[in-house]
């Protein structure tokens, strides 16, 4: 007796066929420091050198990079762990692929008087 959902597994019903770690060789430490938010590019030179060690991922990654992104959001389209997509990521920067841009902060984030206008914009929204 089969119950239902037994039968083989096709396509998107398999789901992820490889494990998210095995993507960046069970790396977890990026060789360059990445943000969620930082902006990644490519730069249009091809990976040379890292030919023999980049995999499908890291073409998708590149692919997704032709305009500028934000890590986070290569991380949702490749749906893939943040920590395995800047390992991704960081490989393509490597190897002369992408280029990266930390995030711009316009505003000191302890600034008094940034934080008191915040607190009176939440408390006229209260």
């Amino acid at each position: 007796m089969t119950a239902p959902g037994d039968g083989p597994w096709l396509d998107d019903a398999a789901g992820r066929l490889v494990r998210p770690f095995t993507v960046s060789n069970g790396r977890t430490r990026p060789t360059v420091a990445l943000d969620l938010i930082s902006q990644v590019r490519a730069t249009g030179a091809a990976p040379l050198g890292h030919l023999g060690h980049l995999g499908p991922e890291h073409a998708q990654a590149l692919d997704l990079c032709r305009a500028s992104v934000s890590v986070a959001e290569v991380a949702a389209h490749l749906k893939l762990p943040a920590v395995v997509t800047k390992v991704l990521l960081s490989d393509l920067v490597d190897c002369g692929a992408l280029t990266t841009k930390p995030p711009e902060f316009h505003h000191n984030p302890t600034d008094r008087a940034l934080l008191e206008a915040v607190l009176d914009g939440l408390r006229r929204q209260l």
